[in-house]
């Protein structure tokens, strides 16, 4: 895995051993990055569920100001840690080692906003639901906030509508989605 485009283009990162974590492949993270591209600049960052950082490490290399980064296993926190060193983006990032919804309620209580924001939870789970309404009843979102959701196939429309936010569009791949959502 390596970061794609910008400042840090070319350079490796390492990700979590085992199979805990789907680190996403080059051509589907470019095909994510071409979509992302005008929101970036500038743009204040959530990797939520970030397993080895490599998307908000690409949305810093990207032009992003600055990237939070929440995930509570250790081996991703080294290798989230880790990659910022390596690609010199440490000084423009944030790490919460935390379960996701501490680590929202603490970025509220900091009073963080976000321009971007980046949803990719296991797969087999009600977490991204849940991370939606949290983040709907929130005071995080700038109000023009882009939300990316990474699902399997399995999920359904149904299961991320109703919750605050609308599809604005769907890019399915072989083997996953991104839904991409804004306020309703």
């Amino acid at each position: 895995m390596r970061v794609i485009a910008g400042k840090a283009r070319r350079l490796l990162l390492e990700t979590p051993a085992g199979l805990s974590t789907r680190p996403t492949s080059d051509k589907i993270k470019e095909t994510l990055f071409n979509i992302l591209q005008p929101s970036l600049s500038g743009a204040c960052f959530l990797d939520l569920f970030a397993g080895s950082g490599g998307i908000g490490i690409e949305a810093l290399s990207r032009g992003a100001r600055y990237a939070c980064f929440v995930d509570h296993s250790r081996d991703a926190l080294r290798c989230i840690k880790n990659n910022l060193n390596h690609t010199k983006l440490a000084d423009d990032a944030t790490v919460y080692g935390m379960d996701w919804r501490s680590a929202l309620l603490r970025m509220e209580t900091e009073k963080r906003k976000f321009d971007v924001v980046f949803i990719d939870p296991p797969y087999d789970s009600t977490l991204a639901e849940d991370a939606l309404r949290a983040l709907a009843g929130s005071g995080l979102l700038n109000e023009d906030a882009l939300i990316v959701v990474e699902t399997s196939l399995k999920k359904e429309a149904s299961d991320l509508t109703g919750l605050g936010f609308k599809i604005d569009r769907v890019k399915q791949y072989k083997t996953n989605r991104h839904w991409f959502l804004s306020r309703e």
